[in-house]
């Protein structure tokens, strides 16, 4: 019984080596991702900064990589964690070969012991000579034999034995070096975290004599980013009630002309598959752009420089580098290109009931009615005179403005 135990435990200690070996490799990927958005947060920090046109821009970036930076930390905290897993479930397998070794060479040395006591050619002689019939020496010749096959074999074994455990603690003091290594990078990523904090907390205190008016300028860019909103939802529902009046009439039946009618789209059956699929896809669609981060997240929050203010955003907002294009998250069709100034374009791609929006363009590629793939080029980001390259993306069901974090891949 306690055999079968033991043999439970170590099945279940190597299906966990497995499983943690699988998830050491999926943090150390994180982890790569994560030091490259570090290394592109940085570029476009550097650039901003030399451009010294927005201390504003510097912070929101900063706050970003500092976010970044936390997250690199939590992953090197959970490598750290599965190493010592592993370190403890290598001692184990350790500790298990050290008794196994102990108990072959304790037998082994009794067999010695025996095989010499009766090491004569005399004493075996003797021993098949007394057999009382042919039989019983015939047995003994073959127990003879099997005691020889028996001790080559316990030989063998401890060989065998020896070398796993050699191996297992090579790999101990591995694990225990690469455990040393990460602890290390820890403490150091800490360190520039803390440094990077303190840099922020200068440029926050920089802007304090400028606090009432940077806080004109939230309210004012609240007030533009609500009108923005209204907007939109405007142009999704102008688009919802057209399409109800077009399904209304080829059915023949007759649209009723309230406020919920123009708010919720009559699907077609077509439309409810790509409706359906968009859905589906919650949580796995791509980015909107290749490569930047979140500067401004979905809901209300406190003002990434002014965080006694409160504002309150029905989209995300991504920074990104200069020349970036923006990409479309899934397939639909575009059923609007809005021109908000010579200079800034919108492009409004329906999904089913579901509508992506894509703000802040310089130039769009595609034209009302185009029928767009997924991580097709939509157009180019807009920069402004601070040099700050931005996307605004919306994710709404009918005219509900939704969490757009919660449709993307993360960007782990």
């Amino acid at each position: 019984m306690k055999k079968y135990f033991l043999l439970i435990i170590f099945l279940s200690c190597s299906i966990s080596a497995w499983s943690q070996t699988d998830d050491q490799k999926k943090l150390e990927e994180r982890k790569a991702r994560l030091l490259e958005q570090i290394k592109q947060n940085e570029r476009m920090l550097k650039e901003t900064t030399q451009k010294e046109k927005s201390v504003i821009n510097v912070i929101q970036q900063q706050n970003a990589k500092i976010e970044l930076r936390q997250r690199l930390i939590q992953t090197t905290e959970k490598q750290a964690k599965l190493l010592t897993d592993d370190i403890y479930v290598n001692q184990l397998k350790i500790n298990k070969l050290n008794r196994e070794l102990e108990a072959l060479k304790e037998d082994y040395a009794n067999m010695i012991v025996k095989s010499y006591k009766s090491r004569s050619e005399r004493s075996r002689a003797m021993f098949l000579l007394s057999s009382k019939d042919f039989t019983q020496a015939y047995k003994r010749v073959q127990y003879m034999k099997q005691y020889a096959s028996y001790r080559k074999n316990q030989g063998d074994e401890i060989k065998v034995k020896t070398e796993e455990l050699e191996l297992q603690n090579i790999k101990l003091q591995k694990l225990k070096s690469e455990k040393e290594q990460l602890l290390v990078q820890q403490e150091q990523e800490k360190a520039t975290l803390e440094k990077e904090k303190k840099q922020q907390e200068t440029l926050v205190n920089s802007l304090k004599k400028d606090k009432n008016k940077i806080a004109a300028q939230i309210k004012k860019q609240q007030q533009e980013a609500n009108a923005i909103d209204r907007k939109i939802q405007q142009l999704i529902r102008e688009a919802i009630a057209e399409a109800n009046r077009k399904a209304a009439k080829s059915s023949g039946t007759k649209t009723v002309s309230t406020g919920s009618s123009s708010s919720k789209m009559v699907l077609t059956p077509e439309g409810k598959i790509v409706s359906d699929n968009f859905k589906a896809n919650r949580g796995r669609l791509p980015w909107p752009v290749k490569k930047g981060f979140i500067s401004l997240k979905f809901g209300s929050q406190p003002h990434p420089v002014v965080k006694t203010t409160q504002i309150n955003s029905n989209g995300i907002e991504i920074s990104t580098e200069q020349g970036e294009n923006a990409y479309a998250v899934f397939g639909g069709e575009v059923f609007l290109v809005q021109i908000i100034t010579p200079i800034k374009k919108a492009v409004y791609v329906q999904h089913g009931d579901f509508f992506t929006v894509y703000y802040n363009l310089s130039s769009v590629n595609v034209s009302k009615g185009d029928k767009i793939k997924e991580n097709q080029v939509i157009g180019k980001i807009f920069t402004d005179g601070t040099g700050k390259t931005a996307i605004k993306f919306s994710v709404l069901q009918n005219d509900t403005f939704l969490n757009p974090q919660t449709w993307l891949a993360p960007n782990k």
